[in-house]
Protein backbone atom coordinates (compact mmCIF):
# COMPACT_ATOMS: atom_id res chain seq x y z
CA UNK A 1 0.00 0.00 0.00
CA UNK A 2 1.29 3.32 -0.83
CA UNK A 3 0.25 5.87 2.22
CA UNK A 4 0.22 9.91 1.46
CA UNK A 5 -0.74 10.95 5.33
CA UNK A 6 1.17 8.28 7.45
CA UNK A 7 4.08 6.03 6.82
CA UNK A 8 3.96 2.20 7.62
CA UNK A 9 6.84 -0.41 7.95
CA UNK A 10 6.84 -3.95 8.96
CA UNK A 11 9.90 -5.89 10.61
CA UNK A 12 10.24 -8.47 12.96
CA UNK A 13 6.67 -8.92 13.87
CA UNK A 14 5.94 -5.04 14.32
CA UNK A 15 4.09 -2.97 12.48
CA UNK A 16 5.08 0.79 12.68
CA UNK A 17 2.13 3.45 11.81
CA UNK A 18 3.69 6.69 11.81
CA UNK A 19 1.11 9.48 11.39
CA UNK A 20 3.32 11.50 9.33
CA UNK A 21 2.34 15.67 8.86
CA UNK A 22 4.59 16.81 11.43
CA UNK A 23 3.41 20.38 9.72
CA UNK A 24 0.14 20.47 11.61
CA UNK A 25 1.10 18.16 14.40
CA UNK A 26 -0.14 15.42 12.45
CA UNK A 27 -3.71 16.70 12.44
CA UNK A 28 -6.29 14.15 11.34
CA UNK A 29 -8.30 14.26 7.87
CA UNK A 30 -10.57 12.60 5.74
CA UNK A 31 -8.15 11.01 4.17
CA UNK A 32 -5.91 10.33 7.28
CA UNK A 33 -8.35 8.56 8.97
CA UNK A 34 -9.49 6.09 6.07
CA UNK A 35 -5.23 5.33 5.91
CA UNK A 36 -4.92 4.76 9.38
CA UNK A 37 -8.14 2.71 9.48
CA UNK A 38 -6.21 0.47 6.32
CA UNK A 39 -3.08 0.03 8.01
CA UNK A 40 -3.99 -1.10 10.88
CA UNK A 41 -6.38 -3.91 9.44
CA UNK A 42 -3.64 -4.65 7.38
CA UNK A 43 -1.21 -5.17 10.07
CA UNK A 44 -3.77 -7.07 12.16
CA UNK A 45 -3.01 -9.91 9.53
CA UNK A 46 0.71 -9.46 8.82
CA UNK A 47 2.25 -8.47 12.15
CA UNK A 48 1.91 -9.54 15.74
CA UNK A 49 1.76 -6.92 17.07
CA UNK A 50 0.90 -2.91 16.02
CA UNK A 51 2.49 0.70 17.40
CA UNK A 52 1.17 4.08 16.45
CA UNK A 53 3.07 6.76 16.63
CA UNK A 54 3.55 10.53 15.18
CA UNK A 55 6.26 12.33 13.12
CA UNK A 56 7.49 15.81 14.44
CA UNK A 57 6.67 16.82 17.83
CA UNK A 58 3.68 15.80 18.38
CA UNK A 59 1.71 12.31 18.38
CA UNK A 60 -1.75 14.16 16.89
CA UNK A 61 -3.66 17.28 17.76
CA UNK A 62 -7.05 15.80 16.50
CA UNK A 63 -9.42 16.88 14.32
CA UNK A 64 -7.93 19.32 11.37
CA UNK A 65 -10.15 21.88 11.14
CA UNK A 66 -8.77 23.64 7.83
CA UNK A 67 -10.00 19.74 6.51
CA UNK A 68 -12.86 21.74 4.72
CA UNK A 69 -13.14 24.74 2.70
CA UNK A 70 -15.57 26.03 5.74
CA UNK A 71 -14.59 24.73 9.15
CA UNK A 72 -18.66 25.77 10.35
CA UNK A 73 -19.75 23.53 7.79
CA UNK A 74 -18.14 20.52 8.77
CA UNK A 75 -20.78 18.24 9.86
CA UNK A 76 -19.66 16.56 12.59
CA UNK A 77 -22.35 13.83 13.16
CA UNK A 78 -21.72 11.89 9.88
CA UNK A 79 -17.52 12.54 9.38
CA UNK A 80 -17.77 10.93 13.54
CA UNK A 81 -19.91 8.07 12.12
CA UNK A 82 -18.59 7.49 8.56
CA UNK A 83 -15.16 8.33 9.18
CA UNK A 84 -13.99 7.80 12.96
CA UNK A 85 -16.15 4.98 13.98
CA UNK A 86 -14.05 2.71 11.51
CA UNK A 87 -10.74 4.04 12.37
CA UNK A 88 -11.50 3.46 16.09
CA UNK A 89 -13.16 -0.03 15.72
CA UNK A 90 -10.52 -1.44 12.97
CA UNK A 91 -8.02 -0.14 16.15
CA UNK A 92 -9.87 -1.48 18.97
CA UNK A 93 -10.99 -4.82 17.28
CA UNK A 94 -7.61 -5.51 15.79
CA UNK A 95 -6.87 -8.98 16.57
CA UNK A 96 -3.17 -8.54 18.01
CA UNK A 97 -2.00 -6.22 20.32
CA UNK A 98 -1.98 -2.17 19.59
CA UNK A 99 0.89 -0.08 21.13
CA UNK A 100 0.39 3.98 21.29
CA UNK A 101 3.79 5.15 21.18
CA UNK A 102 2.97 9.21 22.24
CA UNK A 103 5.55 11.14 21.20
CA UNK A 104 4.18 14.74 22.43
CA UNK A 105 1.35 16.07 22.34
CA UNK A 106 -2.08 14.17 21.99
CA UNK A 107 -4.77 16.29 21.98
CA UNK A 108 -8.88 16.70 21.28
CA UNK A 109 -9.32 13.61 18.67
CA UNK A 110 -5.57 12.57 18.93
CA UNK A 111 -5.93 12.08 22.71
CA UNK A 112 -8.74 10.08 22.28
CA UNK A 113 -7.38 7.89 18.95
CA UNK A 114 -4.17 7.09 21.45
CA UNK A 115 -6.58 6.03 24.34
CA UNK A 116 -8.32 3.56 22.11
CA UNK A 117 -5.19 1.41 21.72
CA UNK A 118 -4.76 -1.18 23.76
CA UNK A 119 -1.49 0.06 25.77
CA UNK A 120 -0.30 3.51 25.56
CA UNK A 121 3.51 4.87 26.39
CA UNK A 122 3.93 8.41 26.73
CA UNK A 123 7.23 10.07 27.05
CA UNK A 124 7.51 12.05 29.91
CA UNK A 125 7.21 15.58 27.73
CA UNK A 126 4.54 14.95 26.05
CA UNK A 127 0.56 15.72 27.26
CA UNK A 128 -3.00 14.84 26.84
CA UNK A 129 -5.54 17.38 26.14
CA UNK A 130 -9.69 17.35 26.07
CA UNK A 131 -9.60 20.18 24.45
CA UNK A 132 -13.38 20.05 22.91
CA UNK A 133 -15.01 22.27 25.11
CA UNK A 134 -12.89 25.28 23.90
CA UNK A 135 -14.64 25.44 20.91
CA UNK A 136 -18.29 24.32 22.16
CA UNK A 137 -17.79 20.95 21.66
CA UNK A 138 -17.84 17.64 23.79
CA UNK A 139 -15.16 14.92 23.82
CA UNK A 140 -15.29 12.74 20.77
CA UNK A 141 -13.52 9.34 19.05
CA UNK A 142 -14.18 7.45 22.13
CA UNK A 143 -13.69 9.64 24.87
CA UNK A 144 -16.65 9.50 27.29
CA UNK A 145 -16.79 6.10 26.90
CA UNK A 146 -12.67 5.24 27.60
CA UNK A 147 -12.09 8.11 29.72
CA UNK A 148 -14.39 7.15 32.70
CA UNK A 149 -13.05 3.70 32.50
CA UNK A 150 -9.40 4.48 32.43
CA UNK A 151 -9.54 7.12 35.54
CA UNK A 152 -12.73 6.80 36.95
CA UNK A 153 -15.15 9.38 36.76
CA UNK A 154 -13.96 12.41 38.84
CA UNK A 155 -10.92 12.58 36.92
CA UNK A 156 -12.74 12.19 33.27
CA UNK A 157 -15.24 14.79 34.16
CA UNK A 158 -12.64 17.55 35.54
CA UNK A 159 -10.58 16.37 32.34
CA UNK A 160 -13.46 17.03 29.77
CA UNK A 161 -14.70 20.20 31.21
CA UNK A 162 -12.21 22.08 32.20
CA UNK A 163 -9.85 21.03 29.09
CA UNK A 164 -6.59 21.44 31.15
CA UNK A 165 -3.69 19.73 29.74
CA UNK A 166 -2.72 16.45 31.44
CA UNK A 167 1.19 16.02 31.64
CA UNK A 168 2.02 12.65 30.84
CA UNK A 169 3.00 11.84 34.44
CA UNK A 170 -0.24 12.93 35.67
CA UNK A 171 -2.22 10.38 33.02
CA UNK A 172 0.28 7.46 34.56
CA UNK A 173 -0.22 8.58 38.33
CA UNK A 174 -4.34 8.43 37.51
CA UNK A 175 -4.38 5.24 35.42
CA UNK A 176 -4.91 6.87 32.16
CA UNK A 177 -2.26 5.27 30.21
CA UNK A 178 0.57 2.65 30.88
CA UNK A 179 3.19 4.23 31.46
CA UNK A 180 5.45 7.85 30.98
CA UNK A 181 9.11 7.37 30.12
CA UNK A 182 11.83 9.81 30.48
CA UNK A 183 12.73 11.29 26.66
CA UNK A 184 15.96 10.05 26.55
CA UNK A 185 14.62 6.37 27.11
CA UNK A 186 11.49 6.68 25.37
CA UNK A 187 12.57 5.15 22.05
CA UNK A 188 14.35 2.73 22.86
CA UNK A 189 11.63 1.87 25.49
CA UNK A 190 8.85 1.13 23.38
CA UNK A 191 10.28 -0.67 20.73
CA UNK A 192 11.40 -3.14 23.59
CA UNK A 193 7.97 -3.42 24.65
CA UNK A 194 6.97 -4.16 21.19
CA UNK A 195 9.58 -6.62 20.34
CA UNK A 196 8.56 -8.29 23.19
CA UNK A 197 4.47 -8.62 22.54
CA UNK A 198 5.84 -9.32 19.01
CA UNK A 199 7.85 -12.42 20.30
CA UNK A 200 4.79 -13.59 22.63
CA UNK A 201 1.99 -15.88 22.66
CA UNK A 202 -0.40 -14.10 19.88
CA UNK A 203 -3.52 -16.33 20.21
CA UNK A 204 -3.47 -15.55 23.96
CA UNK A 205 -2.85 -11.87 23.63
CA UNK A 206 -6.04 -11.70 21.09
CA UNK A 207 -7.91 -13.25 23.61
CA UNK A 208 -7.04 -11.12 26.30
CA UNK A 209 -8.03 -8.16 24.52
CA UNK A 210 -11.46 -9.83 23.74
CA UNK A 211 -11.90 -10.84 27.37
CA UNK A 212 -11.03 -7.84 28.90
CA UNK A 213 -12.84 -5.52 26.64
CA UNK A 214 -16.02 -7.77 27.14
CA UNK A 215 -16.06 -7.10 30.87
CA UNK A 216 -17.40 -3.83 30.34
CA UNK A 217 -20.48 -4.89 29.55
CA UNK A 218 -20.71 -8.67 30.89
CA UNK A 219 -21.99 -9.53 34.45
CA UNK A 220 -20.14 -11.85 36.70
CA UNK A 221 -21.25 -15.51 35.33
CA UNK A 222 -21.14 -14.42 31.27
CA UNK A 223 -17.39 -12.73 32.09
CA UNK A 224 -16.30 -16.42 33.65
CA UNK A 225 -18.09 -18.37 30.77
CA UNK A 226 -16.14 -16.42 28.33
CA UNK A 227 -13.07 -16.78 30.62
CA UNK A 228 -13.68 -20.50 30.61
CA UNK A 229 -14.16 -20.59 26.60
CA UNK A 230 -11.42 -18.67 25.56
CA UNK A 231 -9.09 -20.35 28.17
CA UNK A 232 -10.10 -23.40 26.61
CA UNK A 233 -8.79 -22.31 22.97
CA UNK A 234 -5.93 -21.25 24.37
CA UNK A 235 -5.09 -24.62 25.74
CA UNK A 236 -5.05 -26.29 22.65
CA UNK A 237 -3.18 -23.78 21.19
CA UNK A 238 0.79 -24.73 20.00
CA UNK A 239 2.15 -22.09 21.69
CA UNK A 240 0.55 -23.22 25.42
CA UNK A 241 2.28 -26.59 25.08
CA UNK A 242 5.08 -24.36 24.49
CA UNK A 243 5.00 -22.31 27.38
CA UNK A 244 4.66 -25.00 29.63
CA UNK A 245 7.20 -27.54 28.18
CA UNK A 246 9.67 -23.69 28.89
CA UNK A 247 8.66 -23.68 32.11
CA UNK A 248 9.27 -26.95 32.77
CA UNK A 249 13.05 -27.16 31.05
CA UNK A 250 13.72 -23.32 32.67
CA UNK A 251 14.19 -22.01 29.82
CA UNK A 252 12.40 -19.15 27.49
CA UNK A 253 9.72 -20.06 25.63
CA UNK A 254 9.81 -19.56 21.93
CA UNK A 255 6.03 -18.97 20.81
CA UNK A 256 5.11 -19.34 17.18
CA UNK A 257 1.95 -16.79 17.92
CA UNK A 258 -0.68 -19.78 16.92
Amino acid sequence: MKYDTLTYALEDGVALITLNRPDVMNALTTQMRAEIDVAVTHAGKTARVVVLTGAGRAFCSGQDLGDRANAADLNLERTLRDEYTPMLNAIISCPVPTIAAVNGAAAGAGANLALACDVVIASETAYFLQAFTRIGLIPDAGGTYVMPRAMGMAKAMGAALFADKISARQADAWGMIWEAVADDAFDAHWRGRAAHLAQGPTKAFGAVKRVMRASWNNDLDTQLTLEASEQGDCGESRDFREGVLAFVEKRKPKFEGR
